[in-house]
This record gives C-alpha cells, sequence and structure tokens, in this order.
C-alpha cells in the first residue's frame, strides 16, 4: 500500500506539470500509467506477467494484459492524458475485447482516471461499471491519498491473485440484479407470488386483488424511491429582468445517472439505513447538488454522489471528532453542499458502516430540537 500511496503523490507532481500540455498517448503511459501499474505490482517488462499490445480476435490489440500465472485476468486501455473517458464507442470497444477473450474485467484509463468494467454483465457497455477513482485532487473533492490508494488496490496483482475484485462485483451486479428482480415480482405481482403468498397467509379471506396491492405497499414501503419527495423549490421569478425563471425540479435519477453501479449501491444502502431511523416518517428531497434526508422538516443527513464514492454532511459537533477518523472532517468554515458541520468521504460498504454512528447521532440531535 505504501507504494500506491508513494506513486498517487508523485503523480499528482507530475499532473500539475503535464495537465496543460495535452500529452499523447504514449507519453501519458510512460509518465502515468505504467508507474501506477508497477506499483500495483504488475511488471510491464515481463512479458509473463504483463503483455503489451496483446492481439485481439478483430485483429487489433489492448494495451495492456495482465497475467496472474501466466493466466489473463485483466485488461488495460490507455487513452491520452485529458480524455475524458466518455466516448460510448471507446468504452464499447474496451469491453468487447475483453468479453470476446474471455477476460472478465478491464479498465479504460487517461493515466488519471481508471474506470473499471465488467465485461460479462448483461448490460449495455457504459452500465458495467463498477467503479472508478482518479488520482486528481479536484476530482477526488478531498479524499485522502490513503483512502484512493486503497481503491486502486483493488487492482493490484495481489488482489486479482485473490480474486478480490470478483468478490466486490458479484456482490454489487448481484444485489442490484436482485433489487431489480423483486422490483418486477412485487410491482407486477404475478399469479404464482399471490397464491404462495396466500397459502402461507392465516387468513384465506383476503382476496388476490388485495394481496396484490399489499405486496405493492409492502415493497414501496422498503424501497429506496419509497420514501415521502420533496422536489427543489420552484425558483423565483426575477423581477428585475421581467421575465420568469423555469420551475426547476430534480429526481433520483439525476443524481445516479452515470454513476459507477458501486455508488449506487452505497447510496441505496445509505437511503435505507435513513428510512429506518423512521420508518414511514422520513422524507428525501432531490436538490441540483445533493440529496437530504429530514424528519418533519428536520434534515438530518445529505448526500451528494461522486464517481467514485459519497460525499455526506450531518450535523453533529465537528469539536468531537475523532482524530483517527481520516473520512470525518470539519467543514464549519469551508463551503460544501448539504447542511451539517460534519463532512464524511464514503468509498465502500465498510466505510458507510463507520459513518453510520454519526447518521444516527446526527439524526438523535436534530429531531431533538
Amino acid at each position: 500500500m505504501k507504494d500506491i500511496i508513494r506513486c498517487i503523490e508523485s503523480l499528482r507532481v507530475q499532473l500539475e506539470r503535464h495537465r496543460k500540455e495535452g500529452l499523447k498517448e504514449y507519453p501519458t503511459r510512460t509518465i502515468f500509467i505504467d508507474p501506477m501499474l508497477s506499483a500495483l505490482g504488475w511488471d510491464v517488462r515481463d512479458p509473463d506477467e504483463v503483455e503489451l499490445e496483446r492481439p485481439t480476435v478483430d485483429g487489433k490489440s489492448v494495451d495492456y494484459a495482465m497475467k496472474v500465472n501466466r493466466k489473463v485476468v485483466l485488461h488495460f486501455e490507455a487513452k491520452q492524458l485529458g480524455d475524458p473517458l466518455n466516448d460510448v464507442k471507446a468504452i464499447t470497444q474496451v469491453v468487447g475485447y475483453a468479453a470476446n477473450d474471455g477476460i472478465e474485467w478491464c479498465v479504460l484509463t487517461n493515466g488519471v482516471r481508471y474506470k473499471v468494467y465488467k465485461s460479462s454483465e448483461m448490460a449495455s457497455a457504459p452500465e458495467k461499471l463498477l467503479f472508478e477513482v482518479s488520482i486528481d485532487p479536484e476530482d477526488t473533492d478531498g479524499s485522502s491519498v490513503q483512502e484512493l490508494a486503497k481503491q486502486f488496490h483493488r487492482l493490484s496483482r495481489e488482489s486479482m491473485a485473490a480474486g478480490r475484485l470478483d468478490e466486490i462485483g458479484a456482490v454489487i451486479f448481484t444485489t442490484g440484479k436482485v433489487r431489480k428482480a423483486l422490483d418486477r415480482l412485487f410491482t407486477e405481482a404475478s399469479p404464482s407470488l399471490i397464491r404462495l403468498v396466500r397459502k402461507n397467509m392465516s387468513d384465506r379471506t383476503v382476496k388476490p386483488a388485495q394481496i396484490a396491492q399489499a405486496l405493492r405497499r409492502v415493497w414501496d414501503a422498503n424501497t429506496p424511491t419509497a420514501a415521502p419527495i420533496v422536489a427543489e423549490p420552484r425558483q423565483a421569478p426575477n423581477p428585475a429582468k421581467g421575465g420568469k425563471r423555469a420551475a426547476t425540479e430534480y429526481s433520483e435519477s439525476h443524481h445516479t445517472t452515470g454513476k459507477p453501479n458501486e455508488v449506487i449501491e452505497l447510496y441505496r444502502g445509505l437511503d435505507r439505513f435513513c428510512q429506518d431511523l423512521a420508518p414511514g416518517r422520513v422524507t428525501r428531497a432531490y436538490k441540483a447538488k445533493y440529496i437530504s434526508w429530514a424528519l418533519d422538516k428536520a434534515i438530518f443527513c445529505c448526500a451528494h454522489l461522486q464517481q467514485g464514492g459519497l460525499r455526506l454532511w450531518v450535523k453533529t459537533d465537528p469539536k468531537q471528532l475523532d482524530p483517527n477518523a481520516s473520512f470525518a472532517r470539519d467543514v464549519s468554515r469551508i463551503g460544501h453542499w448539504g447542511v451539517g458541520d460534519v463532512e464524511l468521504a464514503v468509498n465502500g460498504v465498510d466505510r458507510l458502516n463507520d459513518a453510520e454512528p454519526y447518521i444516527r447521532k446526527s439524526f438523535d440531535e436534530a429531531t431533538r430540537k
């Protein structure tokens, strides 16, 4: 982990030096990507460990094919520094290379941002994004180098050999699939499901139509989109300009569209936790930059969905922060979105668990007033 930390710090210096130069792909690989791969434990000089320009079935090539026991387990496709990495054709290409080669994982990178895709997922190429991580301080919004190193370590030779990326992907993608399947089951209420529920009920007088309606209500009460929603307040007209300003409303998709699957699952987990603090009474509001949770209009948690995780704000006393809690910081004198003077950086399930006591305390304090 220390090698990764040192590499991130060194590459940040290089980034400041080359950010405006528009490096082409080859120097980007030499200056940025190769050092990171080395820090991750991959020897780019050893063809038994890293095969450069590996041929693909369509006669093209992938920039790096990473091997464990001489078996390819991961593809890296490089783009020039500054490439936004959002071109659907490029994403489809790198995912297609991996899928055609029977490789589960692939990475698209510009030397600064690394976007990790699972090629075997039954979805469009962009939706196969598991997570992404960046060395750029402007992208990380305050995440510590140590936190970033943990994210990068998922792509290390050690991690790939241990199957850790497979474990993370299985949890994230499977959870999403199960949720969608349950959503269809409960909202569409198939006859077989209704019969199964009725068979296990003590009161056989309940009619199938009533069971179908109850299933939808039960499911709605336990899904992230079920919390009462408060839209962004309509913008007031500007008399000085003599015109009316259009109403602006935001939805969940405004915040989740284009985000990695891991970030969406973190948001779902956060939403469930917030709702469970007062079932049926917590409201959720969608603002332009963040989502807030409140009880009787008392906001106790706000969240901004980033590409690499969540940024939370809670109403707790920053003076009582544990100095060892590197993911929490005092923002009482720093400009930030949301409500609350304590900011929490959440980039994984474990970190969300660490954040829950802060959220609960904020809920207790906000609703006590």
